[in-house]
Parts: structure tokens; sequence; C-alpha cells
């Protein structure tokens, strides 16, 4: 089956044919780095993760680029509210980011180009749309450029809206535009802000706007057409609707297809800094095991919404719990070496044709689960078929591995101490004890359910009775049942 992704541009989902035979350039935009990344930011960036590690199965020689925007109007205002240098905010967001990589599996971009190191293309591309008629120089005398909306008659065809019914970009002062919809692609140097944010150029001093950014660094990386361009649905207006407007302006024929990841919701909001509600990664990895929140982000179906909870996760990370304690038992019961280089098994069929269809990760998981059934009815046997056991575990382990999951990986490494046959043995306990606390009140026998339930409390599990039963976690870190 030919892999096939649903073109945001298009809006249909079709076959995947890259401009290259053999070769994939990927683009997906990177965090503005005016403070750590929330899940909802890593989101993105485990979903083109499993798109890059899917495609390199493959076959495919991927090249993934994600930048930085270290300089922008949210990282100045930081430097005033946080009394440091805006380069220094920037720098230590960035650093927040890789850590946040790192600490989910994810693979590093082939290239991580920052804003402020291309300076001279993104100059070099708004002198392009200003010779070609399509950018101007703004006549009050800021230094501010513009990209004129009007003079590109397919402005607004990524996210398929009308001109006439879009709001104001406010991205600077509208007295310089001709349209208040036009945005900016230079801002000139304002008195309040600092020297250092400041670079030399034909309309004096200042700095790019955020949209000519990705649009130089996308065509310095992978040409003036590549294959993919991604990131958040938030991005698509008017960030990518930008990009691609100056891009073809400007001549380039830009990227094939458009792919746009769902959010991370809470509450039914957006998860983000403005709206207050954002959960750090480095605090979420505090209270679940990295891994897990990995699953937790994996499982859902890169296009659908996850309105996020804590007994979400949880419950995420017991269903994980139990796929990583039989990789653990089969992988030691039949001898399965632990480098998936020296072992034989692979991803099944039903397995790659999920992954085919548009990354269907829970059918792909669905086909692990099947794999995982059939491997525990071996391990069941009086005389175990270690050669047939050796083979499954080893396919679960690579379909694993494409998602960044498998846990015997070195990725893993360090979550060894806390295994899932380790989970899979507490939910055991805790599920018995649950079941004497049951049968107390079901008695009417309240002197013994609350002793049982005060012994779990003891042992740092909490147990919360809900209209589908009880719920228990261990420092909102474990499994939940209910």
């Amino acid at each position: 089956m030919t892999l096939s992704l649903y073109d945001s541009a298009t809006m249909q989902v079709r076959d995947f044919v890259p401009i290259a035979p053999g070769a994939v350039g990927i683009y997906h935009c990177g965090l503005t780095v005016q403070g750590p990344p929330h899940l909802g930011h890593i989101r993105k960036e485990v979903v083109f993760d499993v798109l890059r590690r899917w495609m390199t199965h493959e076959g495919y020689a991927v090249t993934l680029v994600a930048n930085v925007t270290d300089i922008d109007d949210k990282i100045l205002a930081k430097q005033s509210e946080e009394d440091r240098p805006w380069w220094a905010v920037a720098y230590a967001n960035e650093r927040a980011l890789h850590a946040a990589y790192d600490v989910l599996g994810c693979l590093p971009p082939t290239y991580e180009p920052r804003a402020t190191g291309h300076i001279p293309e993104i100059v070099g591309l708004v002198e392009t749309l200003i010779e070609r008629g399509h950018a101007y120089v703004a006549p009050d005398g800021s230094g501010d450029v513009y990209f004129d909306v009007r003079s590109w008659p397919d402005y607004g065809e990524l996210s398929r809206q009308r001109l006439d019914d879009m709001l104001d970009a406010g991205d600077a002062d509208p007295r310089g535009k001709r349209d208040p919809r036009d945005f900016a692609l230079w801002k000139g140097h304002k008195a309040d802000e600092p020297g250092t944010a400041a670079w030399p150029s034909p309309w004096g001093p200042g700095r790019p706007g955020w949209h000519i950014e990705c649009t130089a660094m996308a065509t310095k990386y992978l040409g003036p057409a590549f294959d993919i361009h991604g990131g958040g649905l938030d991005l698509r207006f008017p960030h990518h609707e930008n990009e691609l407007a100056q891009a073809r302006a400007a001549g380039l024929d830009f990227a094939a297809s458009w792919m746009h990841n769902q959010l991370l919701r809470i509450g039914g909001e957006k998860m983000s800094k403005s709206v207050g509600n954002s959960l750090l990664v480095s605090e979420v990895v505090k209270r679940f095991r990295p891994i897990d929140v990995r699953y937790y982000l994996v499982a859902a179906h890169y296009r659908s919404v996850i309105d996020y909870s804590e007994a979400a996760l949880a419950e995420a990370a017991t269903a994980f719990g139990r796929i990583e304690a039989f990789v653990r038992r089969a992988s030691e019961a039949s001898g399965a070496p632990r480098d998936l280089a020296d072992a034989e098994g692979a991803v099944s069929d039903a397995f790659a044709t999920a992954m085919d269809d548009d990354l269907a990760v829970p059918a792909a998981l669905a086909v692990v689960q099947d794999a995982i059934r059939e491997g525990n009815k071996l391990l069941a046997a009086a005389d175990v078929d270690t050669v047939a056991l050796r083979t499954l575990v080893t396919s679960v382990r690579r379909m694993l591995d494409v998602l960044g999951l498998d846990p015997l990986s070195p990725t893993w490494a360090g979550a060894d101490a806390d295994s899932g046959a380790e989970r899979e043995a507490l939910g055991t306990l805790v599920d018995a004890l649950l079941d004497q606390r049951a049968e107390a009140r079901a008695a009417r026998d309240f002197a013994t359910a609350d002793r049982v339930r005060d012994q779990l409390k003891a042992a740092g599990v909490e147990v919360e009775d809900t209209p589908s039963g009880p719920r228990w976690s261990v420092g909102a870190a474990s499994g939940s049942e209910d």
C-alpha cells in the first residue's frame, strides 16, 4: 500500500509522491522561544517524529528541518518581565525545548536553524518581493516593510478564506499599511527596543517579521520546492498562509503538501500560555514517566483533538504498562536479543497498512495489541515455543520502535527500574485490595472498608470513588483502573 497523507491545502487524503525519488524534505514550524514548551507544543514534535520514523523505516532518506524563532515581540516583552537580555531568554527556552525533545524520545531535527542566524537570507527574500511588486516600504519613516496582500490574487488559498472576510493583521502599527491586512516582512527598530535586537538592512536597522523567517529558512535548507510543510493546526492561518503567499509571490514552488496536527486542549480550550493553562513538559514528566507521556500523545490520531486530563494520562500509562510488561516477559522467556538489529521479525502487514493510511496510529496500536494477545497465548502454553515467541516479540518491538515506544531501546534504558512488569504487579495487588474493600462495603462493614483505604493511602495509593467505580493512582503517576 502506498503512503497517503491528508493534505490541508486540498483537504484530501492523497498518495504521497516525493519530489525526488527515495528522498523526503519536511519542514515544520518550531517554537517561538519566549517560554519553555508545554504538552501542546510537544504534541507536534511527536507527530512529526513518528512521520519521520515511519518514512525512514520505509526506506526514504528524510531531511527534517524545524526552526527556532529566537527574536520576536513576545521575546522582547519577556526581557522586561524577567529582567534579563532577550537573547538569554531565548537561549534558556531553546535549551528547554531540546530537553523536551530528549525526554520524550524525539529524534533531533536534521537541521534546526535560528531566525537570527539567517538575516541575509531574509533580507534577500524581502528585496525580491519588493522588486516583484508584492511588498513595499512603509511611507511613515518607520523602516517597516509589508507584504501587499492585494497584489497576490491567491492569498487565502491555504485556509480557503476570502480576503475581504479576514481580520486585520495585528502584527504591526497599521498606520504605515496600504491595507490593514498587510503583514510585516521587516520591522524597523524602535527607540524603546534594545540595540542588540536590530540588524542592518536597505530600509534601516530592524528585525524580521515572524512569517518571512520560516519561508527563508525552509527554502535555504530544503530548496525552492520540498515535500511537506507542517505544524499545529493553529498555524494554518495566518502564519502558514503568509508563508505560502510570500514564497509563491517570490517565484518559489515551496511546499508540495501541507500537514497539520490537531491541538491539545484542556477544559475545552487550546493549551497555551495566554490562557494560563499550559502544562510544561518539564513538570508533567515529574508526575508521569516520559515514555507514558509519549504513548499518551501518540495513541490518538494526529488529526484528532486531545482533551487533556491527568486521569486520561494515567489510563494511558496503565495501558502502556501492559504492553511493556509483555515485551519484557516475552523477551526474557524467548531469549530475544535486546538489540533489534540482531533480531528476526518484521512489522506486520496490517500495521504497515494502518501507518500508510494517513498515519492511523490508533489502528496500528490495535495491531500491536492483537499480536500481544497471541504472544500471551504462547507464554501461557505448557511448552513455550520460544522460536515463535522470539519472532513475535521482535515484531512487536519493531512496531513500537516506529512509534518511538520500544521499551528496550537505549532511549528508554533508564526506565528499567520502573518497568511495566512492576506496574502490572502493583495493579494486581491494588485491585485485590479494592475487591476486599468492595466486599466489605457491600456487607456494610465500613470499618474494614475504611481500613483498606487507609492502608492503600499509607502506601501512597490514592483512591477516588467515581460513578463508574474506584479509580486509583500513585503520586498521580501510576496506573488507574475503573
